[in-house]
This record gives structure tokens, C-alpha cells and sequence, in this order.
């Protein structure tokens, strides 16, 4: 008999009448958008200038923004037609979060202002009205009735995780979460009425819009206060569409039409240098695309057949150093200059047979030792390059000075090097090598779905789970995981060919295995974990988030490392499926209410836990 344990209650954090709590929510955030039309300061030394009235600037717009849509989650509630697209789950986490990322916005701003401008004096009377506005509006949530997990089913209260999560955050917040005991999963999600294919179609085109728009306002901001309030307010509302179901509904609209989900984000990718005009953020954008596409060729590696590579930097290395050395530089050794597309051809083939190399004695290994030998090879390849320089070895690649002055590209009459007016916008060098790179992410994009869908894909997949199972059922392992790594590194080699003219020069130090700046093997590997492994979305959100947030905080440079180990703690607690994932990774990380009893047997404590899926 199949008995169902309930680990979940929908109750108040707070026991107060709902429709009081649903007023005073409101209330406090009509009063938290009213705030930011007040100034905030006296003086306009904090940078946005938040001294004017009746006009939000800076770190008030993300306030304003949030505030706003706690207003319109928690009018939801009241069913009022026209919103009930906006909560398809029907619940009030969402609006908890939102309120929550309101109350962080604001509350973050008012200390900045603090701290930069020496105390609490600084502030005008609109900004503790903000203050008091967005505190009460989240503690007018908690009176909400909200999907929260029984006292039973969580876990006892844990010093490790504790101390932990204070020493990361600064506040001691573990304890008032575990009152709180949020869910983690959204609510079933009502179906949506059918809608012709167009009006889908127009949905996706506007999803993809708004993330448009949501990316490059980040890439936009001018200062690190701005940025800083920007991921929380980000944070929190992608969390609070989540728990409302919006996105759930919206991914099923895109698996639906997958074809144009690609031509969609395509276009929007393609829309981005459009909207820049700071040349340093167009670059972003094209050291973004290099590097998102790098890691989905290691998400092949890694996510499908779960081969383990620490040293996957070194064949964007064998790439870029095979472009340098025939594009026409006049510091190669080899003097020659090919065509683009040859140049290409010759990166992506030198990688290729590099993978081949390396693989074929190293792939019979299995996890750890596959790991430290690919970490070996990497540094091999960084020593060697470096050793390349006529005095230790043979003169190939100029030792520790590397190959510089690589020339621009000229295709076709058009030189990436110099602006381009078109349409009536003004396209950059960083701009015109982000187009160029945007192709070959689409290529690699392509080649991608194309590998995991098919039967090499699933083999992949197969060996990933049990490389045991798979080879007893008739899969040659070794070919196929030296298949996954020959194009993993063919997809690397790719990519090189234009890291090696957007930054001019290729040198040893840009290709080790951890460093202050990327590209290196951590940061790639931790973007494909973050991200999600073997998703095709994953890898590419997880470079952007850890090639942005350095570039936007120089400050967390020198810390990179920490950063991530901090962030890959948080994520094996909370999300260990990754930030984009499939649902056979939730399936597999995640717990169900669902537990086979037989009938004469009572329920123990034991027994009365949950299972794991599929386990």
C-alpha cells in the first residue's frame, strides 16, 4: 500500500487575521513605492543622485520595481481579473519573497548610504520611510497563509550549517529560517487555458524581451552599490516568479516550442550590442559569450558523460595559440597568415587532436584519478608553452611573452577592428566580435541538442549513471567517453580562435588552472556546475553570473575562489541540481512525500521519513 506522509501545511508565520495581513501588506508597499519618490539623501555624494523629489534615481528605481510588484502579488490575492495570470500556483510564498527582496533592496541602499557617507545622519526623512515601509511590509507577509513544511519533517537544527551560514551572510539568520520552514518546491501549477499557437509564441517573445532588457540593465550599471542592488533585487524576484509558478508555465511554453525558444533567445543575443553604447560593456558581453561557450563544450565532458576535467582550460589554450600562430601576427614564429575560417580550421583541429592525445591513455581512469590527470595535463600544457621559448625549447611561442599584436579580423571587406554604422547604430570592435561570437555559440548551441538528443547523447548519459551497467549493456564506454572528450575539446578550440584576436594576445598566465581572472579551469567548471549540468541553458547562465559579477565588484577579484567556494556550498545545500536543471536532476536531489508502507506494518519514526525519488 502506497501511503502518502504530509510534509507540508499552508499556515501564517504570524497568526493574524489573513485579510488584516493582506491589507497591511499593501498598505506598506504602496507606502514603500510612495517612499521612492522622496529623496533619501541631502547630499549627492552616494552615487544616483537619490536627493530629488518626485523623481526615483539609482538604487530607488530597483526599490520602486520591487515595490511594485509586492503591490500587484498581493492584490493578486484578492482575485482580481486580469491578475490571476501573474500566480499561477495560487499561493502567497511569492509574495513573501518579493516583500523580502524589497525589504533587502532597501534596507542595503539606506546602510551603503550610511557607510559611504558616515552615519545614520545622512539620511532624509524619505529614507526611513522607505525603512519602516518595506520592514513592514514583510513582516505583514508572514501573516499570510504560506506553504511551509511541518515541524516533523525538518531536520534538527545543525551548528556546522549555522556557523556556516553566518560567517557568509553576517547575520544570524539560520535559526529565524528554520521558524520560518519555507518550502522549497512551488505548488501544483493550474493549467492554463490553451492559447493559439501565435499567442504562445508572442508570450516566449516577450519572456525573452524582459530578460533582455533585465540583462542589460546589469551590464549597465555604472557603480558597485548599483550592481549589488541589483543581483538581490534580481534574486528575489526571479525567486518570487518561481514560487508563483510564472516560470514553470513559461518553461512549458518553451519546451513546447523549442524551435523558437532558440530563435528567440538567438534574437534577443543579437538585439544586445544594439543597446550598448560604453564600449568596455560590449566587451563584457562578447568575454561572456567566449566564455559560456566554452563551458557547454565542457558541460559535453562533464554534464553528459560525466567525465570529470580539471584541466579543460588548456585546449581553449591549444586553440588560441594555434589561431595566433597563423593570423598573421608579426611576433609568430611560424610567419604565416590564413584566412579566418582556415585559422579556425586549425584551432578547432589542434584542440581535436589534443583531445584525442590526452584522452586515449587517460580515459580508461575512472573519477579522482581521471581528475588529477587532467589537472596534470593542464599544467603540463601552461609549463610548455611557457618553455616554448628558444632558450629552454624550440622558439614556438615566445616563452612567457606569448604571441601579441594578433590583427584584427577583415572578412568579407569588413574590419571587426574599426566602428560600423548600421541601421543607425554605431557598432564597436567589442560589438563586432560579440556578433561574430554569437555565431559561433549557435553553432556550438546546435551541435549540443543536436549530440544529447541523439543515441550518443543517451550513451552518454548511460555511462554517466553506471558506466558499469552501460558497458554490460553493450556500450563501448572507452570510444565513447574519448568521443565526449575529442569534441568537448573540438568546442574549446572553437572558442579560442577569437579569445585569441578580441584580447589581442595569448599568453601562458591566461590558461591555468585557477586565477584572479578567467578564463581557467575552475571558473569553468564552476559555471557548468552552478549552472546546471548537462542542461543547454545552464552552463551558459552560470558564465554569465561569474564573469559579470567580478567584472561589475572589482573588488572580488582578488577573492574569486573563496567566492566560489562559498557559492558551490550554498548551492549543495539549497539547490545541488544547479540553477537551471532537468527534471531528472530535481527528481534525484530532491525528496517526495510518497512512501511504499505495507499494510501490517505501523509507521516509526524511520519509516515515517521520506525516500528519495527513483531511489
Amino acid at each position: 500500500m502506497t501511503m502518502t506522509i504530509n510534509t507540508t501545511e499552508t499556515t501564517p508565520v504570524i497568526p493574524v487575521p489573513t485579510a488584516a495581513a493582506r491589507a497591511a501588506t499593501i498598505a506598506g508597499a504602496a507606502l514603500t513605492v510612495a517612499s521612492t519618490f522622496l529623496a533619501w539623501t541631502y547630499t549627492d555624494a552616494f552615487p544616483g543622485d537619490l536627493t530629488v523629489y518626485g523623481y526615483p534615481g539609482g538604487l530607488q528605481v530597483l526599490t520602486l520595481i520591487s515595490a511594485l510588484l509586492t503591490l500587484l502579488f498581493a492584490t493578486a490575492g484578492y482575485g482580481v481579473r486580469g491578475l490571476g495570470w501573474l500566480n499561477p500556483a495560487g499561493g502567497n510564498n511569492s509574495t513573501f519573497f518579493v516583500a523580502l527582496g524589497t525589504f533587502a533592496t532597501t534596507w542595503f541602499t539606506t546602510i551603503a548610504i550610511s557607510v559611504k557617507l558616515g552615519g545614520l545622519a545622512n539620511l532624509e526623512p524619505g529614507g526611513f520611510v522607505a525603512m519602516a515601509a518595506s520592514l513592514l511590509t514583510v513582516i505583514a507577509s508572514l501573516g499570510l497563509p504560506l506553504d511551509r513544511h511541518t515541524k516533523e519533517s525538518q531536520p534538527e537544527f545543525s551548528w556546522p550549517a549555522f556557523i556556516v551560514l553566518t560567517i557568509v551572510t553576517g547575520l544570524i539568520t539560520y535559526p529565524l529560517w528554520r521558524y520560518i520552514r519555507l518550502g522549497s518546491s512551488p505548488r501544483e501549477i493550474r493549467r492554463a487555458k490553451d492559447l493559439p499557437n501565435w499567442a504562445e509564441i508572442l508570450i516566449i517573445a516577450g519572456a525573452f524581451g524582459v530578460a533582455l532588457h533585465v540583462f542589460t540593465y546589469g551590464i549597465d550599471t555604472e557603480y558597485a552599490e548599483l550592481f549589488i542592488g541589483y543581483i538581490i533585487s534580481v534574486a528575489f524576484g526571479f525567486t518570487a516568479l518561481t514560487r508563483a509558478g510564472l516560470i514553470a508555465r513559461i518553461t512549458r511554453l518553451t519546451t513546447k516550442h523549442r524551435n523558437v525558444t532558440l530563435a528567440a533567445a538567438l534574437i534577443a543575443a543579437f538585439c544586445f550590442p544594439f543597446t550598448q553604447q560604453n564600449e568596455q560593456y560590449a566587451l563584457i558581453g562578447a568575454n561572456i559569450l567566449i566564455f559560456a561557450t566554452v563551458a557547454l563544450g565542457l558541460n559535453v565532458v562533464v554534464g553528459l558523460a560525466g567525465l570529470l576535467d580539471l584541466g579543460y582550460v588548456a585546449f581553449l589554450g591549444v586553440g588560441a595559440y594555434a589561431a595566433a600562430l597563423v593570423s598573421g601576427s608579426p611576433l609568430s614564429p611560424v610567419g604565416v597568415q590564413f584566412p579566418f575560417w582556415a585559422a579556425v580550421l586549425t584551432g578547432a583541429a589542434a584542440s581535436l587532436v589534443f583531445g584525442v592525445v590526452i584522452g586515449a591513455p587517460t580515459l580508461r581512469l575512472r573519477g579522482d584519478y581521471l581528475a588529477i590527470v587532467t589537472l596534470g595535463f593542464g599544467e603540463i600544457f601552461r609549463l610548455t608553452v611557457n618553455a616554448l621559448n628558444g632558450v629552454s625549447g624550440p622558439d614556438l611561442t615566445n616563452g612567457s611573452q606569448g604571441i601579441p599584436s594578433i590583427p584584427d579580423l577583415n572578412l568579407f571587406g569588413f574590419d571587426f577592428g574599426i566602428s560600423h554604422d548600421i541601421a543607425g547604430f554605431t557598432l564597436g570592435r567589442s560589438a563586432n566580435y560579440y556578433l561574430l561570437m554569437l555565431v559561433f555559440t549557435a553553432v556550438v548551441v546546435l551541435v549540443f541538442r543536436r549530440s544529447g538528443e541523439s543515441r550518443i547523447g543517451r550513451a552518454w548519459v548511460a555511462i554517466r549513471e553506471d558506466e558499469t551497467a552501460a558497458t554490460a549493456m553493450g556500450i563501448n564506454a572507452f570510444r565513447l567517453k574519448l568521443l565526449a572528450f575529442a569534441l568537448g575539446a573540438t568546442l574549446a578550440g572553437l572558442a579560442g580562435t577569437v579569445q585569441a584576436h578580441v584580447s589581442y594576445t595569448v599568453t601562458p598566465e591566461q590558461y591555468q588552472f585557477a586565477g584572479s581572472v578567467p578564463p581557467n579551469s575552475a571558473f569553468l567548471l564552476a559555471a557548468v556546475i552552478l549552472g546546471g549540468m548537462g542542461t543547454l541553458s545552464g552552463p551558459l547562465v552560470g558564465a554569465a553570473l561569474l564573469y559579470l559579477i567580478p567584472a561589475k565588484l572589482q573588488f572580488m577579484q582578488d577573492y574569486q575562489l573563496f567566492l566560489f567556494g562559498i557559492a558551490l556550498i550554498l548551492l549543495m545545500r539549497f539547490r545541488p541540481e544547479g540553477l537551471v536543471a532537468d527534471r531528472r536532476k530535481q527528481l534525484e536531489f530532491h525528496e517526495t512525500g510518497q512512501l511504499d508502507v505495507p499494510p501490517d506494518i505501523p509507521l516509526t519514526d524511520q519509516a515515517a521519513g521520506t525516500t528519495k525519488a527513483g531511489a
